[in-house]
């Protein structure tokens, strides 16, 4: 542990409540103090996980030499202005997706970020998650043949309890929030597409609550996704080639399980492969893991989730909140 990163975690809500365990069981992380803007939330959260430092002073938190790293899981409107203080400060930084609101704003973080020399990723674990990787080494190798076209949702009706989720000031938007993971799937799978097309239920101020979107690809490839917080929106995922098909079980982005349809028509309707994989803690064990490493041999980014492929995503989720806002001017005409 002499070489453990030295972690301040910002934010005491639930996904913190996740990510700190797993930081913990990395195997080479240390959480030297909690934040949150509420000094008894930060006392009681720093009590109830045996972290010794607390505060609500995020400025004082970034002062503190001692911190190497940030990890951010604030309501996600201010995570560009969070995450830029702290690289500002000299932090290494991971951020809970979405790490922006705008393409934009990604690839300001991450020029900031390497001008600087310190390491800046956004949280998507999924990415990182082993029957994830395996998904793509079975794409790579043929498995299926020629992947043609994938389908991923992520819908699932909240309560209306008045959260951040339903404050455009705040956090704000179903895409941002639950789209993201078709959408990086869509483009770890095929890359970035040549053409969007998007259609969604949107709020009259603006917050989207559902979307279907088509992500197109040359020689007829393409992505079927769909995320809601008001509905249910199947959320597995499968990919589709000329000799198969690979599905993963819902929740398709924490799922540790494949299922490979490959192999003649027995093997592919009645009897799938099975391909299952332990979960370490929580599921963010894999990704802490590699992001500790990352920044203890001195690297600006990590090679599975790079800046170059965050901003890719953010320039999709741009296009098809656009086409969103397009539609509801046009309803509203």
């Amino acid at each position: 542990m002499d070489d453990a990163v030295q972690w301040a975690v910002v934010g005491t809500g639930k996904i913190s409540r996740s990510v700190l365990p797993d930081l913990l069981l990395s195997g080479d992380a240390h959480v030297r103090t909690v934040y949150s803007r509420s000094s008894d939330k930060a006392e009681s959260f720093a009590a109830e996980y045996g972290v010794g430092q607390w505060t609500s002073d995020y400025d004082a938190l970034l002062a503190d030499p001692a911190v190497q790293a940030v990890y951010l899981a604030t309501p996600f409107a201010i995570h560009h202005a969070m995450t830029r203080a702290a690289l500002e400060a000299g932090k290494h930084v991971l951020v809970e997706k979405p790490i922006a609101l705008t393409a934009a704003e990604v690839g300001d973080l991450f020029a900031l970020a390497r001008s600087r020399g310190l390491f800046l990723m956004e949280a998507m674990w999924m990415k990182f998650n082993p029957a994830f990787r395996h998904l793509l080494e079975l794409l790579a190798t043929g498995r299926i043949g020629e992947p043609r076209n994938l389908r991923a949702g992520f819908g699932l009706p909240f309560p209306t309890d008045g959260g951040s989720r339903w404050d455009l000031a705040r956090s704000g938007s179903t895409l941002l929030d639950q789209g993201i993971y078709p959408v990086t799937f869509a483009h770890a799978v095929f890359g970035e597409p040549e053409s969007v097309y998007a259609r969604g239920s949107v709020r009259p101020d603006g917050l989207d609550l559902a979307e279907h979107f088509t992500l197109e690809y040359s020689d007829g490839r393409f992505a079927q996704c769909a995320s809601s917080m008001v509905d249910f929106a199947d959320p597995t995922a499968s990919v589709s080639g000329r000799l198969g098909w690979i599905s993963i079980p819902g929740l398709f982005w924490t799922s540790t399980s494949l299922r490979v349809h490959a192999d003649g028509w027995d093997a592919m309707v009645a009897n799938p492969h099975p391909v299952d994989f332990p979960k370490e803690g929580n599921g963010y064990v894999p990704m802490l893991r590699a992001v500790g490493q990352a920044i203890r041999e001195g690297r600006t980014e990590h090679p599975l989730h790079t800046g170059a492929d965050t901003e890719a995503v953010f320039r999709t989720m741009d296009a098809i909140r656009a086409q969103l806002a397009a539609q509801r001017i046009a309803v509203g005409a």
